[in-house]
C-alpha cells in the first residue's frame, strides 16, 4: 500500500515492519514523533525514558535479551546518550539495535548545531541516513540487518527537513525475526580493561569490514543525470533533494546513503568520471575531508556555509546557476512567545521584577529570556541550571540573596535530580525553582514521570515532586501558584533570604492542556485605563496598546488574571 508519510513517520513503519520489539526515548524536537508514532503500533514496546541515557541503556537491555530494540533523541540528546554509545562500540549487539538521531541545522528549536556523523566516526559505529520517507522506512530496515549482521549499534541519522517533510512510502506487512536467546558471554558484555582490551582489535576489524561494504551497498549509488555533465556532486540526505530540485538532471550526482564508513574507491571513481568535484553537506566537512584524504581535488566549504541550512536556491546560487523560479517568498520572521495564560509567565515576572539572577534551562520556560521579561541570564543544556547555581554560589557565596535556578519538572526528571543532590549534599545555599507545568510542554505535551500516565496515555507511576526534592536532602520546599503574584514575590523573597538550600514548585498545569478549563477573557475599562503600560511588563501576546490605552485579544487570552494584578488602576476587569 501507497501512503504519504512524513520522515519520522516513515522511520516508525519502518521500526514496526522490521520487528522491533522495545522503543525507549526522551522526547526532542525534531526526533519526537519517530516514538509517538511507534507507539501507535501495540506490537511494539515504547515508553518515554527519563533521559536520552536511560533510552540507549534500555534498548541495549532489550537487544541483550535478543530482540530488536531501538531509542530516539534530538542532536544534544546524543550528547547525554554519549557515555552508553562509546562502550556499545566494544561490547556488539545480540538483537539488532538501531539509534534515531535528528539533527537541526538551523537550530529550527535547539541551542546549536551538531553534526552527529562526527559521533558516529569517533564511536566507530555505522551510520545510515535517508533523504526522503521512503528511504526512511527502507533505512531502518537495513540498519537492523547490519547491525545483527556486523554485532554493532547502528545510528539512523535525520534532521529536520527528512523527518517533517511528507513524501509517498510504500508500506509492507510486519516481518517478527526468531528472539535470539541470551547466553551468558562475559569476554562480550563485562568491559572491563581485561575483556575491553580484547574488543579494540575486533571493532577495528569491523570498520574496515563496513568499509568494503560502503563500496557495494546500494544506499551509496550514482545518479548518472543526462549522462552530458561533466560536473560530479558527493551528497547525502535532505542535500540530495536540494541538489536535485536546483541542477536537475544536469549533473552526476553520488548520493551517500550510509555516512560511516565512507567509500573510497566509489568516490575516487567517480571523482575519476568528472571535470569538476563539488560536495554539498550540512553541516561539518565530513564528506569533503575524506575526498581531501584521498588526495581528490574538490570544492565544498570554499562554496557553502559551514551553519544553517542549505536549499535548492543557496545551491544553486553557489555554483553560479539561475535560481529556480518557483523559490519561495520570504516570509515574515515571528519569533516565538510564551502563550497566553502560560503559568511560567506570572513566576517569571516576579522574578525580574526583583532583578534576580536566574540561570534558566532547556524548557518552554527558555523563552522567558526575551522582552519584556529578560528574565534569565543563562541558559546552556537539560538540568545546568541546577548544577550552574551550585557552582556560581560556591564561587560568590554572597549572591545567594539575589540568584536562583529554574528548571522545569520533565527536565527536572532528565538530569535536574543529580545536580540537586549535590546542592543538599555540599550544603549550597541555593533557591531552585521547578516549573511545574504537569507536562513535557515544549516537545508537544509529552507524559513524563511526574504526570501519571504512559506513553499510551495509561494511568502510572507518578513521581510526588516535594517528597523527591526532601528525600534527596532539601528540607525546605513549598508550592506555590504562578498566577498569584503575591505570593509568589513571598515565596521568592522567603526562601532567597533562608540560611540553607530551598526548592519552590511553581505548580499550574499548562494552559494548552486539552483538560485544563480557561476562564473567559478579561475586559478592559477603557476610561480607567491610564495608558501606563503596566500590563505590558508581562509580554502576553493577548494585551497591546491602541490609541494610548490597552486591549485585550479576546480569541487569545485565557482569563488568567495576572495582568489584572499589574492595573494599579482597576481597568482590567476579571468577567
Amino acid at each position: 500500500m501507497k501512503k504519504l508519510m512524513l520522515g519520522n513517520e516513515a522511520a516508525a513503519r519502518g521500526l514496526y515492519e522490521a520487528g522491533c520489539s522495545v522503543v525507549s526515548s526522551y522526547p526532542g524536537t525534531p526526533s519526537t514523533e519517530i516514538t509517538e508514532f511507534a507507539a501507535k503500533y501495540d506490537e511494539i514496546n515504547c515508553e518515554w525514558a527519563p533521559n536520552e541515557k536511560v533510552a540507549l541503556e534500555t534498548a541495549y537491555g532489550a537487544s541483550l535479551a535478543g530482540v530488536r530494540s531501538a531509542c530516539a533523541m534530538k542532536h544534544v540528546g546524543l550528547n547525554v546518550a554519549a557515555d552508553p554509545l562509546f562502550t556499545l562500540s566494544y561490547t556488539g549487539v545480540t538483537g539488532g539495535l538501531v539509534i534515531f538521531v535528528a539533527d537541526d541545522p538551523a537550530m529550527h528549536s535547539s541551542q546549536n548545531e551538531q553534526d552527529s556523523r562526527n559521533y558516529a566516526i569517533a564511536a566507530k559505529v555505522p551510520m545510515v541516513e535517508p533523504s526522503d520517507s521512503a528511504e526512511a522506512l527502507s533505512f531502518v530496515k537495513y540498519a537492523f540487518e547490519l547491525s545483527e549482521k556486523y554485532d554493532t549499534p547502528v545510528i539512523f541519522r535525520i534532521c529536520t527537513r527528512t523527518a517533517h517533510s511528507q513524501s509517498v512510502v510504500e508500506t509492507s506487512e510486519r516481518v517478527l525475526p526468531a528472539r535470539i536467546p541470551y547466553e551468558k558471554k562475559p569476554s562480550k558484555y563485562i568491559m572491563m580493561p581485561a575483556y575491553a582490551k580484547a574488543k579494540h582489535p575486533i571493532v577495528e576489524a569491523r570498520t574496515a569490514a563496513l568499509a568494503e561494504l560502503a563500496e557495494t551497498t546500494p544506499l551509496n549509488f550514482v545518479d548518472e543525470g543526462d549522462g552530458s555533465s561533466k560536473l560530479g556532486v558527493i551528497t547525502s540526505g535532505i542535500c540530495y533533494q536540494y541538489v536535485k530540485e536546483a541542477l536537475g538532471d544536469s549533473a552526476k550526482i553520488l548520493k551517500i546513503g550510509m555516512q560511516n564508513p565512507l567509500p573510497s574507491k566509489k568516490i575516487t571513481d567517480f571523482a575519476a568520471s568528472v571535470d569538476r568535484l563539488v560536495v554539498v553537506e550540512e553541516l561539518d566537512p565530513v564528506i569533503e575531508r575524506h575526498c581531501k584524504t584521498l588526495g581528490l581535488s574538490v570544492e565544498g566549504h570554499s562554496l557553502f556555509p559551514a551553519v544553517g541550512e542549505y536549499s535548492q536556491q543557496l545551491i544553486a546560487a553557489a555554483l553560479g546557476l539561475e535560481v529556480p523560479a518557483n523559490s519561495p517568498e520570504k516570509v515574515p520572521v515571528r519569533p516565538p512567545v510564551m502563550c497566553s495564560g502560560c503559568p511560567h509567565r506570572g513566576l517569571f515576572y516576579t522574578l525580574a521584577k526583583n532583578r534576580l539572577t536566574v540561570l534558566g534551562d532547556i524548557g518552554c520556560y527558555t523563552l522567558g529570556a526575551q522582552q519584556p521579561l529578560n528574565a534569565l541570564d543563562s541558559v546552556l543544556c537539560m538540568g545546568a541550571s541546577v548544577s550552574g547555581i551550585h557552582g556560581f554560589l560556591k564561587a560568590d557565596p554572597e549572591a545567594a540573596s539575589h540568584t536562583v535556578a529554574v528548571i522545569g519538572d520533565s527536565t527536572f526528571m532528565h538530569s535536574g535530580m543529580t545536580g540537586l543532590c549535590n546542592i543538599a549534599y555540599n550544603g549550597t545555599k541555593a533557591t531552585v525553582i521547578i516549573l511545574d507545568n504537569s507536562i513535557t510542554g515544549m516537545t508537544g505535551h509529552q507524559q513524563n514521570p511526574t504526570t501519571g500516565y504512559n506513553i499510551k496515555g495509561d494511568p502510572a507511576t507518578k513521581i510526588d515532586l516535594e517528597s523527591l526534592c526532601r528525600s534527596l536532602g532539601i528540607r525546605r520546599v513549598r508550592v506555590v501558584d504562578p498566577y498569584d503574584l503575591a505570593a509568589c514575590d513571598a515565596a521568592v523573597k522567603e526562601e532567597l533570604a533562608a540560611d540553607e538550600p530551598s526548592v519552590i514548585i511553581s505548580r499550574r498545569p499548562c494552559v494548552l492542556l486539552k483538560y485544563v478549563k480557561t476562564n473567559p477573557p478579561v475586559k478592559i475599562d477603557p476610561d480607567a485605563c491610564r495608558g501606563c503600560r503596566a500590563c505590558m511588563r508581562l509580554g502576553c501576546p493577548s494585551i497591546s496598546m491602541r490609541e494610548g490605552r490597552a486591549t485585550v485579544d479576546s480569541t487569545l487570552c485565557t482569563g488568567c488574571g495576572v495582568c489584572a494584578q499589574l492595573c494599579r488602576f482597576g481597568a482590567i476587569k476579571k468577567a
